[in-house]
């Protein structure tokens, strides 16, 4: 049995994460199962998912499978586009120095402030009564 060429990422944003296959192809894009456009509604999230992709001009070469799970669609994009990244670097490790330089490698470590005792929120305080 031939074995098919693929290379993997891993991408993570706060809760979500991000499996990604890159496969030779025509630019297929799917997520979970889904057509990317309807995975991705909003314009700003499809373009955060893709950047990787455009930038270092692999867009036609490559069909992109995505499994998703956790967080918001918004924290799955930006998964999404780190899983890419890091999938071009298995590809093809010269593209290291342009991509590190969009941003596309580092993990964004900022996540959801623990709510503490005593308070509504994580910042927001319960109402205060002088009476």
């Amino acid at each position: 049995m031939a074995e098919t060429v693929q290379y993997y990422g891993t991408g993570r944003r706060k809760s979500s994460v991000a499996r990604v296959f890159l496969r030779p192809g025509s630019g297929e894009f799917t997520v979970n199962g889904r057509a990317f456009d309807q995975y991705f509604v909003t314009d700003s999230q499809r373009g955060a998912a893709k950047q990787p992709l455009l930038s270092s001009e692999t867009v036609a070469t490559f069909n992109v499978v995505a499994n998703v799970s956790g967080g918001g669609v918004n924290g799955q994009a930006d998964a999404v586009r780190m899983g890419i990244a890091r999938a071009l670097l298995e590809f093809n490790a010269e593209l290291r120095k342009k991509l590190k330089a969009d941003g596309f490698l580092s993990r964004d470590s900022r996540g959801k402030e623990r709510k503490k005792y005593g308070q509504k929120g994580a910042r927001k305080r319960f109402q205060f009564s002088k009476r």
